[in-house]
């Protein structure tokens, strides 16, 4: 079974003292029926599963709001008792029944001793359609994204975790640990996160396996477009939801992406795509101040896909693609690593994930940093790189201009920590910069907060 580092999450939320009704978002099949039932299973709770998708009749009785009603009804679906000890309710494809997100106030204001779990995909295409408001302050949310790369490991090659886990940068990995980490990565690249995917790759070791999952999630995702789209909008989805791989890391330009259809109608489509976490809109900030969502242009941003796998099924990029690359390359230059690390970084935040960068537009020359993120006080621009080398002129400008002390770089070599000091050509003559340089090979990204802070720590 594959684990999932949610599970602690889940944990800590089960014993507050002042427990909410618990939403766990995220896009379809990323395993978030499979994490709940594997929670209960571990800890010998009795889990009342309802899978309202199934029992759409429950709507009516949910929008009484009477929470006796409701629960009297899911007793008898269920079989099970809701007074049996350790119970947890589950209320799968809540996005079928949207009543029920309104009823989830009434279980924390009337049943707070039953620990309730609702989970949902595509809930802002039924929310579109309803007026009623969000129970807000009575429902807390989780987000869960594809499987990392260190639970993709952990599944794969167990041995391989401990190299990921007790990395510092005090100790230097083995040089057969960092060449088989980067070859379980090139693997990463094309099974992706997607938990059927790799419990697939497990067992079979298939690419075309691999292949035919990935084909069955993207025709789930069709059909549901069909079901909770507005007609008027199906065809444009669809379009939308096929591009948006093939234009990751790219600013967006809705000519682009369709010259058929108004901008706006591409604005719409990409904004519930985005709420419903298929794609994730990384928004230029000008990064003069914390927090960075506090500086963003709304109108300039980038695109991730919800995961690598899929993004290089949907732009026919099989394993003969990917390994022809020399051993000197990972992967082609800009989309596919900067999908990867942005995944993660987007991975490592519970609630309401969100990722910057900064982008400088000239007449001379342009600048951009592919990510910027902030770290207790500081800022820290972070450069990926899908090979050993590439040019940090882009990096050096924003360093400079915004004076900062650190900056990070992904790419295939060895840790590293470097003193850097630079001169650069500007509008008030030459400046110069002085920073330190944290290098990390692209597959200790989940490692980037622990080794933050101990670069902090010795400072």
């Amino acid at each position: 079974m594959l684990n999932r580092f949610a599970e602690t999450h889940l944990e800590i939320w089960i014993n507050k003292s002042n427990r909410k009704p618990l939403v766990i978002r995220g896009a379809r099949q990323v395993g978030k029926s499979t994490l709940v039932r594997e929670f209960a299973r571990k800890r010998g709770k009795t889990l009342i599963e309802i899978n309202l998708e199934q029992n759409l009749f429950l709507d009516d009785i949910f929008k009484t709001l009477d929470t006796d009603a409701a629960l009297r009804e899911i007793e008898a679906l269920s079989g099970i008792p809701i007074s049996t000890p350790d119970t947890i309710l589950f209320l799968d494809e809540i996005q079928s029944t949207p009543h029920a997100l309104q009823l989830l106030r009434y279980f924390f204001e009337e049943k707070k001793e039953l620990p309730v779990i609702a989970a949902g995909s595509l809930l802002e295409f039924t929310l579109a359609d309803h007026s009623f408001s969000m129970p807000v302050g009575r429902i807390e949310y989780m987000h869960l994204g594809p499987m990392t790369f260190k639970e993709f490991i952990m599944a794969v090659e167990p041995s391989l975790t401990r190299y990921i886990e007790d990395f510092s940068m005090t100790s230097p990995l083995p040089r057969a640990a960092h060449e088989k980490l980067k070859k379980k990565q090139r693997d990463y690249v094309l099974v992706g996160g997607m938990p059927e995917a790799v419990h697939v790759w497990c067992e079979m070791g298939s690419v075309r396996d691999v292949a035919d999952i990935h084909r069955s999630i993207t025709e789930t995702y069709q059909d549901d477009f069909s079901k909770y789209a507005q007609s008027h909008q199906l065809v444009l989805m669809q379009r939308v939801f096929r591009t948006i791989p093939r234009i990751v890391g790219d600013k967006v330009k809705y000519s682009n992406i369709s010259r058929e259809h108004p901008s706006k109608n591409i604005k719409d489509a990409l904004e519930l795509l985005s709420k419903a976490k298929i794609c994730h809109r990384i928004y230029h900030s000008h990064c003069s101040g914390l927090p960075l969502n506090a500086d963003i242009k709304e109108t300039v941003y980038k695109l991730l896909f919800m995961d690598i796998g899929m993004m290089n099924h949907i732009c026919g990029n099989d394993w003969a693609f990917l390994q022809s690359f020399p051993d000197h390359k990972l992967v082609n230059e800009g989309a596919i690593a900067e999908q990867f690390i942005g995944q993660h970084l987007l991975s490592a935040q519970n609630h309401s994930p969100s990722l910057n960068y900064w982008v400088r537009q000239a007449k001379t020359s342009n600048a951009e940093v592919d990510y910027v993120i902030s770290e207790g006080p500081l800022i820290i621009p972070v450069e990926v790189k899908s090979g050993k080398s590439g040019s940090l002129k882009s990096l050096q400008q924003f360093v400079t201009k915004k004076n900062i002390s650190l900056a990070v770089r992904f790419d295939l070599n060895p840790p590293g920590l470097q003193d850097i000091s630079h001169q650069i050509s500007t509008g008030n003559g030459i400046e110069s910069a002085n920073y330190k340089l944290l290098s990390l090979p692209l597959y200790l990204v989940e490692t980037l907060p622990k080794v933050l802070n101990e670069i902090r720590t010795l400072s």
